[in-house]
């Protein structure tokens, strides 16, 4: 496409609806309908030269003008409470669900490596001895040890706060570095499989594996599911760069890039809990039965959600993206 012809060809209408659009207050019916037309070709346009002959000046002006436009024939809009509410239980259920098929392997395979670490460091005197000195490691897992007092070593609160910052960042990681073909949510995925395989294997060699368990599960569970599907959702965003499927790879990109934002805000409000499990029920005097019944409660209270609410919003077409209204227009392209 010769560019400067183009530009030629378009240029008086692009012009006409900047003026449209700083008289918006004074026009009439028929210039309404006038600017609602040039806002659609103007669209088109914006779309043609990105994909034929991309000018970086150039798109950037339509791309303002077309922002503008659309603001004037769709009017703001105001996120309120029933905005929340539908994405409680409509949205994000629903892209939790449909990313399942990426984050239960990824749940089943990572747990399988941090026994298979806890089972070698276990069983292994020697990488014992490289992770920690032989007096460190008594202090680790004695009873009433390091592993045992961590989670009282704070005020419930502070703790609960700082362990909910903590993983929420580590899940909006997963989220956003999946972009990056999901390389750097493997790494992330494996530094948490090794912590974790640490502490069995250093718990299990002492003969404590029960208690390294009964302080672990009552929040671990939520709060690694949480990491699981945030990793299988970046995952799943890594891919789509490589196989977009029928849409194109900018359409398909936006559309999983916009469901794991708003996953990431999701799994906030999981992590949330987790972490308030993990300042205030973990370190309790509750017995152990009683602290992992929490957990377990939590886990399938969640997993409920997902596959009740969120399977039920996905068959109903739900994608976890944003309403129709509310998602830029596409020019449909040829298969």
């Amino acid at each position: 496409m010769d560019l400067d012809v183009f530009v030629s060809a378009h240029r008086a209408e692009w012009d006409r609806l900047d003026a449209l659009l700083r008289n918006q207050r004074r026009l009439s019916g028929a210039e309404v309908d006038e600017l609602v037309a040039l806002y659609q070709r103007t669209a088109t346009h914006l779309s043609v030269i990105q994909s034929s002959a991309p000018d970086p000046q150039l798109t950037g002006r339509l791309s303002q003008l077309v922002a503008r436009a659309r603001s004037a024939v769709t009017g703001t809009r105001r996120a309120s409470w029933r905005d929340v509410t539908r994405f409680l239980a409509h949205g994000f259920p629903a892209a939790v669900y449909r990313s399942r098929h990426w984050w239960v392997p990824t749940a089943l395979l990572s747990i399988a490596v941090a026994a298979l670490l806890g089972w070698w460091i276990g069983t292994h005197p020697e990488i014992q001895s490289s992770i920690a000195a032989p007096n460190q490691l008594r202090e680790l897992t004695r009873p009433g040890g390091e592993y045992e007092t961590y989670y009282s070593s704070h005020p419930a609160t502070s703790f609960a706060a700082q362990v909910w910052t903590n993983n929420a960042q580590a899940a909006a990681m997963c989220l956003v570095l999946g972009v990056f073909l999901g390389l750097p949510v493997l790494w992330i995925l494996f530094l948490n499989m090794l912590n974790l395989g640490v502490g069995i294997g250093l718990m299990s060699a002492v003969g404590r594996l029960d208690v390294f368990l009964g302080l672990v599960l009552p929040h671990g569970l939520l709060e690694l599911t949480a990491v699981f599907v945030a990793a299988g959702t970046g995952l799943r965003l890594g891919w789509t760069l490589i196989d977009p499927g029928p849409r194109t790879r900018r359409a398909a990109l936006a559309e999983e890039g916009r469901a794991a934002l708003g996953m990431a805000l999701g799994l906030a409000l999981v992590l949330f809990v987790s972490g308030a499990i993990e300042g205030f029920v973990t370190p309790s005097g509750l017995p152990t039965w009683a602290r992992i019944g929490i957990g377990v409660a939590a886990e399938l209270a969640f997993l409920a959600y997902v596959y009740v609410l969120g399977g039920r919003a996905a068959r109903a077409g739900g994608m976890g993206d944003l309403a129709e209204p509310e998602r830029s227009a596409a020019v449909p392209t040829a298969a």
